[in-house]
């Protein structure tokens, strides 16, 4: 059984209104953290870049602005074009502002979803009983 969504975007990381460069990004979703997505930018000469940040926060800001903290999500909107949304990342260094083509994003979140479906993440309970069920078989087998 699949356990992981991967998925590939080009973004555009925007320096300024004139000037913006394109970055190959990729998605990651696991069924083992099924409340997250991972995105890994590739810059020329660095090493890749990872943020981890809400499944949910990226669904919602394909409507409208999503995210209080580090990461914020929200659509842009113009006429005659393809739908983008806009990826705010603060960090300590500085702020990166990203512009991605909303169709392969919700592509990606389609197949995430046919993997563990929105609202259908496991819960802590069901999580401790299944964490305890494991351990006490470990202990069982220990005898």
């Amino acid at each position: 059984m699949q356990s992981t969504v991967q998925g590939q975007v080009v973004m555009s990381l925007v320096v300024s209104d004139e000037l913006s460069f394109r970055l190959v990004a990729d998605l990651e979703y696991a069924a083992a953290d099924p409340y997250a997505v991972r995105l890994t930018f590739h810059l020329p000469g660095d090493a890749p870049v990872s943020w981890v940040f809400g499944r949910e926060l990226l669904v919602d800001g394909l409507s409208g602005p999503s995210g209080e903290g580090d990461v914020r999500v929200r659509p842009l909107e113009g006429p005659g074009r393809v739908p983008e949304i806009a990826v705010l990342l603060r960090a300590p260094g500085g702020d990166a502002l990203l512009r991605c083509a909303v169709p392969p994003l919700v592509a990606f979140l389609e197949r995430a979803g046919r993997l563990v479906p929105v609202g259908e993440e496991p819960t802590t309970a069901s999580l401790d009983a299944a964490l305890a069920a494991i351990l006490s078989r470990g202990f069982e087998n220990q005898g």
